[in-house]
């Protein structure tokens, strides 16, 4: 497949118009191979992500952050902001980053994130559209302290909660990655409970005054969700291409049981 056909693909995906206006979306790396044959997908561009997509032998390396995304004046192998872009220019590989976009389109972080935690009828969260919000399923508990217990499970991460254990969990609002700053718009669309991935403790302390459950459930963790699912999604669009979820990211913030 031409690389051209894949950032059709990716467009069709995750439209660049949907990514907020701060953001640094699409390509970022360019390559001079004609084809792309192999896909590798991760949340990051590390030297962990970026070594083994030289491994593999991959063509491009797929991200949901992006790079770049604040003044870089140099490029070097011994910086952390640059040290994986920098493996993958000495390799010929390109790179593509689908980050807010991926969060606002239909079937993206925030869609997948509601589904995996039994929240129906999502709708996108005014006034960004990158979240979600929508009601708690029967199936799953009522409680804040069961049904923060079941997002741990669902996730497979530990989680952090502001309110009450037996506060009412029906109307439910949530971010994947870094939400911490949108909790007055879940407040504001009629949300009692609100999901994201960090949050900052001020934040939790006005969600509080607010009456508004918060569950912290990890950055990492609300967001690696879309990357099975983008792989289908992907593989459905360009056949001729091998794609393959990477082996050697996890969270860099271990919470201890």
């Amino acid at each position: 497949m031409k690389l051209a056909e894949f950032l059709l693909a990716m467009e069709h995906i995750a439209p660049k118009e949907l990514a907020m206006d701060f953001d640094n979306v699409g390509l970022l790396i360019g390559t001079k191979r004609t084809e792309i044959k192999r896909v590798l997908l991760a949340l990051d561009c590390t030297t962990a992500t970026a070594q083994e997509a030289i491994d593999w032998g991959a063509d491009l390396l797929l991200t949901h952050h992006p790079l770049f995304l604040s003044g870089i004046k140099r490029i070097l192998p011994d910086d952390p902001a640059t040290a994986g872009a920098y493996l993958l220019l000495r390799n010929g590989i390109a790179h593509y980053a689908a980050h807010t976009n991926l969060d606002a389109a239909p079937g993206g972080v925030n869609d997948c994130l509601a589904e995996a935690l039994g929240i129906l009828d999502a709708i996108p969260l005014p006034p960004d559209q990158l979240g979600r919000i929508g009601n708690r399923s029967a199936e799953t508990p009522a409680s804040l302290g069961a049904f923060a217990a079941f997002v741990a499970d669902r996730l497979k991460t530990a989680v952090r909660i502001c309110g009450a254990q037996d506060a009412k969990v029906s109307r439910v609002a949530l971010i994947g990655g870094g939400g911490g700053s949108d909790f007055q718009a879940a407040y504001a669309a009629g949300a009692d409970t609100y999901i994201t991935g960090e949050i900052k403790h001020h934040q939790a302390l006005e969600a509080q005054f607010l009456g508004l459950n918060v569950i912290e459930a990890g950055h990492y963790e609300t967001e690696r969700i879309v990357l099975q699912p983008l792989i289908r999604h992907l593989q459905a669009l360009t056949n001729d291409v091998q794609y393959r979820l990477t082996l050697s990211e996890a969270s860099c913030l271990a919470r201890l049981d």
